[in-house]
């Protein structure tokens, strides 16, 4: 390679260094901060706005979310239960399902992998999917309605891990498996399992992230069961009273007494930094994984 190829790689790598420090500024920027919002006193915050050197740093926001009657720890338990449920029913049937279509000789396959690909463009809607779970499953105020809509499979996680089966892992290797005699299931958790690492990581971390930050289940089926409220969904409340609140403000005097206690606009990020921070702590432990599955898996085949 010449001198000229080397200066205009050296270029490119540059520019491209720059475009991602960019991109990635502009991601951390906002979350770093949120972080800061939390900790601004709430008058400092309406006065002055955002910023990243407040004049009044305050941990009241912190202290009302956890004493403020709402049982954030309890709401805490139930979110890292379901998603740790969640997550293992859910790649469990995602993975078996995308090792069954990654076989050629599977009957049926192109049909399956069709009927699979036909729920990323329609569903049966709200109202339906709504009588269906209430009526047929009974889920509705129980810890199934946190877990049961989510669990069925998302089209898109198995046709990626599909995709991983079939490029990602040779087929010289599963064919020496079935000639040392192995069987469907001895060389799916035997040799297909273990070399999917990478794809099963990226595949657990959406999953996880969907169910951790669902609110919409509990939204729509936990109508009596307040006890059962996930983290979101107990925030998600907690900013519907604070905005009630402010409505009502100006035509009821115990509301304005109320609101002078609450700091409705720094409280805001606080229950964002408390919805955000598990995913923050858990992501940097897999992202070798993840960045591997996503590029192996979004491969045709």
């Amino acid at each position: 390679m010449n001198n000229k190829n080397i200066r205009s790689e050296r270029r490119f790598q540059i520019f491209g260094n720059i475009v991602m420090i960019i991109i990635s500024l502009c991601a951390v920027i906002p979350l770093i901060l949120m972080v800061i919002s939390s900790f601004t006193d709430n008058d400092a915050l309406i006065r002055d706005g955002y910023s990243f050197t407040p004049h009044k740093w305050s941990v009241y926001a912190y202290t009302y979310i956890f004493s403020s009657g709402n049982s954030v720890p309890h709401a805490y338990m139930i979110s890292i239960v379901l998603t740790l449920v969640g997550t293992a029913v859910g790649l469990t049937i995602t993975t078996l399902l995308a090792y069954a279509l990654s076989r050629r000789f599977l009957p049926g396959r192109g049909v399956l992998t069709f009927i699979v690909f036909f729920t990323m463009l329609f569903n049966g809607g709200l109202v339906p999917t709504y009588i269906n779970y209430t009526t047929v499953f009974g889920i509705k105020n129980t810890f199934l309605a946190l877990l049961v809509p989510s669990l069925m499979l998302n089209a898109f996680n198995v046709l990626m891990m599909k995709s991983y089966f079939v490029t990602g892992i040779p087929d010289e290797i599963m064919e020496a498996a079935y000639i040392d005699g192995a069987n469907e299931f001895q060389a799916f958790f035997r040799v297909a399992l273990p070399l999917a690492k990478p794809i099963v990581a990226t595949i657990a971390l959406f999953i996880g992230i969907g169910y951790w930050n669902d609110w919409m289940n509990g939204y729509i089926y936990l109508t009596k069961r307040t006890d059962l409220y996930s983290v979101q969904n107990l925030l998600n409340r907690m900013i519907q009273n604070i905005q009630a609140l402010t409505q009502n403000a100006s035509t009821v005097s115990q509301a304005t007494q109320g609101l002078a206690t609450i700091p409705s606009v720094s409280v805001r990020m606080a229950m964002a930094v408390v919805g955000v921070l598990p995913i923050v702590i858990v992501y940097p432990f897999i992202q070798n994984n993840f960045v591997k599955g996503i590029t192996l898996g979004g491969v045709k085949g």
